[in-house]
Parts: C-alpha cells; sequence; structure tokens
C-alpha cells in the first residue's frame, strides 16, 4: 500500500485526495495546508486522514511512500526538492516548475535517488486524447500539417502566472505525447494583460516544427464562452476534438486535398476538395484523474517512469520559457534550438 501524502488542499486538491482514497494500492495518510478550514474540510470527510499546517510532518514521516504537490507554481521547485531529497517519491501539478534549469535539477535528482517524479498532465490520460495519439501513430492521418486549438473561458485568473501557463501548458502536454516528444525547433507568443498589474490574461502561441509542421494555441481567461476544440490535420484525416462534447469526443474526417506533382494539378485539386465520410470512434467513459492516479501508483510498485515523468514535464516548461521570452518582445520569433545550444 502506497502511502501519500499531500501538499495544498485548494482547487485541485480534493480531487486527489479523492482518488488516491479510492484507487487500489494507495491511500493519502496526510494532508498538508496553511488554512485551517480547508484542513477542517479533509477532516470531516476523512476523519483518519491526519491535518497539519506545517509541510515538514510529511516530510519527516518515514511511513509516507510519496508526496503530492498541489501548491501554487512558485513553490512546486522548492517543494519537490525537498521531497526527493526526504527519499519520497513525487507527484507535481503542472507545470513542473518556473524554469528549465529547476525542472532539469528535479529530474536529475529523481534518476540519481531512483524515485517516481510525475507531473500532472491529466489531458495526456484521457481516453480521447490517447485515442488521437492512437491515430497519430498508426499513421490514419497521414503525413500530419498542423495542431490548432482554442481553450478560452471566463476565469480563472490566476496571480502568479499567465494564461499560458495556466492554460496553454495541457496543449504543450497534449501535443508532447501525441506527437511522441517531438520539440518544436521556433515559437512566437503575443498577448495582453487587461488587468492593471496582473499577467496576461489573452495569448496566442505558435509553435513550428520542423517538414512543414505548425501548432497554434489561443488562450483566454477573458471568454464570454467556455470553448475546448483542437483541429488536427492531416494529409488523409482531419480530427476534431471537443472536449466539451458529452459522447462524441473526436470526429475524424475524411476531408482535405491531394497535391499533384505539377502546377496544374495543384490548382485543379486545390479547387477541387477531397470530402468524405466523418467517423466518432467509441471512447472508454473514464476519469482521467483516475487512470493518472494508478499509473503513478504502479510506477512506484514496478520501479518504472510514466508517460508524463520528468523529462515531459521539462520538455514542456522549455517551451514555456521560450514562450514567455517571446511574449516580453511582443511576438519575436525565438529559436528553441539555440537555447537548447546555449544551455
Amino acid at each position: 500500500m502506497v502511502r501519500v501524502g499531500l501538499i495544498g488542499y485548494g482547487y485541485w486538491g480534493p480531487n486527489l485526495v479523492r482518488n488516491f482514497s479510492e484507487a487500489g494500492g494507495s491511500e493519502i495518510a496526510a494532508v498538508s495546508d496553511l488554512q485551517p478550514d480547508r484542513l477542517a474540510k479533509v477532516k470531516s470527510r476523512y476523519p483518519t486522514v491526519h491535518t497539519t499546517t506545517d509541510y515538514h510532518d510529511l516530510l519527516d514521516d518515514d511511513s509516507i511512500d510519496a508526496i503530492a504537490i498541489v501548491t501554487p507554481v512558485s513553490t512546486h521547485f522548492d517543494l519537490a526538492r525537498q521531497a526527493l531529497e526526504a527519499g519520497k517519491h513525487v507527484f507535481v501539478e503542472k507545470p513542473l516548475a518556473e524554469t528549465t534549469a529547476q525542472a532539469a535539477w528535479l529530474v536529475d535528482e529523481a534518476r540519481r535517488r531512483k524515485r517516481v517524479l510525475m507531473v500532472d498532465h491529466t489531458f495526456v490520460y484521457t481516453s480521447a486524447v490517447q485515442k488521437i495519439r492512437e491515430l497519430v501513430a498508426g499513421n490514419h492521418l497521414g503525413k500530419i500539417y498542423y495542431y490548432d486549438s482554442v481553450r478560452v473561458n471566463l476565469g480563472l485568473f490566476q496571480h502568479d502566472v499567465n494564461v499560458l501557463w495556466d492554460l496553454a501548458v495541457h496543449d504543450l502536454a497534449i501535443i508532447d505525447y501525441v506527437f511522441g516528444g517531438l520539440t518544436p525547433s521556433a515559437l512566437s507568443a503575443t498577448g495582453m494583460s487587461h488587468v492593471p498589474g496582473q499577467p496576461e490574461n489573452i495569448a496566442y502561441l505558435t509553435l513550428f516544427f520542423p517538414e512543414n509542421l505548425i501548432a497554434h494555441i489561443h488562450v483566454n481567461w477573458l471568454a464570454p464562452v467556455k470553448i475546448r476544440r483542437t483541429l488536427v490535420g492531416g494529409s488523409k484525416k482531419m480530427i476534431v476534438y471537443d472536449d466539451l462534447e458529452p459522447s462524441e469526443k473526436v470526429k475524424v474526417y475524411d476531408k482535405g486535398i491531394t497535391v499533384g506533382n505539377s502546377l496544374e494539378k495543384v490548382y485543379r485539386l486545390l479547387i477541387h476538395y477531397r470530402a468524405g465520410d466523418m467517423w466518432a470512434p467509441q471512447l472508454e467513459m473514464n476519469e482521467a484523474l483516475q487512470q493518472e492516479v494508478a499509473q503513478f501508483i504502479q510506477c512506484i510498485e514496478q520501479g518504472r517512469q510514466p508517460i508524463t515523468d520528468g523529462e515531459a514535464g521539462l520538455r514542456v516548461v522549455r517551451i514555456l520559457e521560450a514562450a514567455a521570452e517571446s511574449l516580453s518582445r511582443q511576438g519575436t520569433l525565438v529559436s528553441l534550438q539555440a537555447r537548447r545550444m546555449a544551455a
């Protein structure tokens, strides 16, 4: 039985406590939070769980095997560092850390201590995203042309990170998983804050990959409606992924164009588009966080690495850090290859 200590019982913490409590092979041993009223809620629902306002109690408890960190981004590195140094396995809410250097240190330390370091990239564990990866890997879409996502809603405004670090991180994790860790060569980011003194609440991020693959991510905390829609275009077929759809979240369209070898053929086929059928693959109805927690437990028991391991978290943070640089320079193109070489 893997005993888990959780730090941070705010917005996302209760979901993790519930899933670790219900999962086979794990139990919540203790919860730490700075606010006593939150801890009172834990006690009312889980009377046997130890609660404390001092997270050091969890780190010092030798009976606790793993620490789940569900706190503001600015605290991720320091808490994860202390947990690893205490010999714990670590589960960290996205993103892994504030900087590439911090994320890389955590990855190295987890490897050195032979501990599981997992990042909470929840969407990767949805049946919809796993089906999209299956279709891409199986070449059902052909050569991938683009990934185009809109992820907008009204709130929740964050005070410590901008909308890219809060919402675009989901798409970056999906791209990393679906395209097998393919790294963009360059990116450009623009955005704006409409609340004085607060981080950007609207942003547009464009990623440039080798072989003419492009990804565009639109994120916004100041939209009148909630939209979670992604298009993945390929040479054979195209996908529309709408996470708000109750049943048919993924739809595959047999539409597109066929480019000939001559200019005459190109012109003719661009006029006459290919339009075929649409089909919606059957998806398993399960909770992504439940699957994610189960994998974390299995990785601890079996000594293997999760899908969203520290390396995956590092790749996402590297892109977010480069996006922050581009954002500060009003969309200037930033070369990720140059940044890696400089590092």
